[in-house]
């Protein structure tokens, strides 16, 4: 009896996930019918003996769970699997709603630091601050936990309450705080302003619900105090709902314009997206900021005003993300986020980048080749291609960080310093020029760098050990060690040398991080635009109406 009650648990869970979301379809044949139940029973006895002989007792619910999330592998990364426990998480994805404090978390050597705050949040109001260290969460240890679990002991409906006992940097006490949890809201728009007198600003971070209604509120208050000019700034955007896309660009473009085309194999699911509003402006120079981390509805944006030939895109090519997801219930409050489409942008040019349905032999994936790349037009005649993202009309390209400093911030070393510099200084800033004010900043952190011993490798070294390794294994080294360590010795590098070399980029860095303290997301991206070549670029463009027209027309 428990067997066969067994048999039917374990055979409807994985029949129901995998039929569930393949029945809605209807057009798999007799033959695809047939395969499906045959693996199916299959799979079924196969977890049947190992839940039975297996020499150790095996976690079915693990078991499962993990040959789920393998099999979507295989598909591509957008298609997952969403376990009843992660819904509020998918939530907050398409909301950019939660109940919680307003901290963000990470897990650093087994420690759990606070790595940011909201402004207004219940953790920066207590007092709460970058880099303490949480030590328990309502009597919870913090001790061989998860990102997952944290989540799920900060987040709740809100006004209940929690007790969090963190350790400050530096400090020897335990601090406690009790929080009451509230409604947070992630902004889409963190950060507008106007540039100059005639140039206004908008930065679009998410596509989350009343992202267009967010982007509208700043426009309009931008051009009540002078904008003739719009900077639109969508670089490092991942994007979010295609909705929210079609809204902004109904922002610039008349209405019944069509945006973008989602093209599957579910025909009765294909669908044409439409502006269906009147625009704010129609007019405006509009120039639009990319880089690779702009995908998804952002290259919808982006691309969909490139090819009405109404903005001028400028920055770097862009992720290349033209898959169209939408989600599926499966039983037991799970779901399945899966991809149904692609998406086609007005000059009928799809940017997806890679090719899921055609991998290498090895199981990689890999760019679609030049061969298969087809020319566009714009609506004005302009050339653009498909195959891989939105490529700028001006092309910019930001400056990459050296090693030196990649390594600087992989191992905390510009965080913990900050960390220990508003500790100990605790500096009062009432604006971000006061900021750049503080003289004695990279001084401070090349003594802090060194009396913390921070080690790092150049690539060159890398390389040099890679070649010390090779010779080794092939008993070669001893016949040019002089070489090796001759070379050795010219590599060796100076660590306070190396950091003066890169002094007015740590220095801008570490400006940053305390704008982002004192001022939070607001400030921190006010103070990333101090120093911007892109949007140096983008505010001179913008202005010039004989370069927009040459380069529109």
């Amino acid at each position: 009896m428990k067997l066969a009650k067994k048999r039917w648990l374990y055979l409807s869970i994985v029949f129901a996930f995998l039929f569930l979301s393949l029945s809605a379809f209807h057009f798999y044949d007799d033959d695809d019918d047939f395969e499906i139940s045959k693996n199916l029973e299959i799979y079924y006895t196969l977890i049947r003996e190992l839940n039975i002989y297996y020499v150790d007792k095996p976690d079915i619910g693990k078991l499962i769970t993990e040959n789920i999330n393998n099999l979507l592998k295989g598909l591509d990364p957008y298609t997952v699997y969403i376990p009843e426990t992660r819904i509020e998480d998918y939530k907050v994805m398409s909301t950019g709603e939660y109940g919680g404090i307003g901290a963000l978390i990470s897990i650093r050597q087994e420690k759990v630091l606070i790595t940011g705050l909201y402004q207004d949040s219940p953790a920066s109001e207590v007092g709460l601050q970058v880099g303490d260290e949480i030590v328990e969460i309502s009597g919870k240890k913090m001790t061989k936990i998860t990102m997952y679990e944290i989540g799920d002991l900060l987040k709740g409906a809100a006004n209940t309450m929690l007790t969090i006992k963190i350790k400050r940097f530096n400090e020897k006490e335990i601090k406690s705080y009790n929080l009451s949890r509230k409604d947070i809201k992630i902004k889409n728009v963190p950060f507008y302003d106007m540039l100059n007198d005639n140039v206004g600003y908008i930065k679009l971070t998410g596509f989350t619900y009343d992202a267009a209604d967010e982007v509208n509120a700043a426009f309009v208050k931008l051009k009540e105090q002078g904008m003739k000019h719009l900077v639109f700034d969508l670089r490092d955007n991942p994007g979010g709902l295609l909705v929210e896309a079609v809204k902004i660009v109904n922002l610039f473009v008349k209405k019944n314009e069509l945006v973008v085309k989602t093209i599957g194999r579910v025909e009765q699911w294909n669908h044409s997206f439409k502006t269906i509003d009147e625009p704010l402006d129609t007019l405006m120079n509009v120039v639009v900021l990319v880089n690779s981390m702009s995908a998804s509805a952002s290259e919808i944006v982006s691309g969909a005003l490139q090819d009405l030939d109404r903005a001028v895109i400028l920055g770097e090519k862009t992720f290349g993300k033209g898959l169209v997801q939408a989600t599926r219930p499966l039983i037991y409050n799970s779901q399945l986020k899966l991809t149904t489409a692609k998406y086609y942008i007005p000059s009928g040019r799809c940017i997806q980048a890679l090719d899921y349905s055609h991998r290498n032999p090895d199981g990689s994936v890999g760019n679609i080749p030049d061969s298969l790349i087809s020319p566009f037009k714009t609506r004005k005649g302009r050339v653009v291609y498909d195959g891989g993202g939105v490529n700028p009309d001006v092309k910019v390209i930001s400056q990459k960080e050296s090693v030196l400093l990649e390594q600087l911030v992989e191992q905390y070393v510009l965080f913990d310093f900050v960390t220990n510099f508003v500790a100990e200084n605790k500096p009062n800033y009432p604006d971000l020029a006061s900021i750049e004010k503080q003289t004695n900043l990279f001084s401070e952190f090349v003594k802090f760098a060194q009396n913390n011993g921070f080690k790092y490798k150049t690539k060159r070294e890398e390389q040099l050990n890679k070649l010390i390794e090779i010779a080794k294994e092939e008993k070669t080294y001893n016949e040019i060690e002089g070489e090796i360590l001759s070379l050795q010795r010219k590599l060796e590098h100076n660590l306070e040398k190396d950091l003066r070399k890169f002094e007015n980029e740590i220095t801008t860095l570490l400006q940053i991080d305390l704008a982002s303290r004192f001022f939070y997301q607001n400030g921190e991206i006010e103070q990333m635009l101090r120093n911007d070549s892109q949007l140096e670029e983008a505010m001179q463009l913008v202005v010039n109406q004989q370069k927009m027209n040459e380069i529109l027309n």
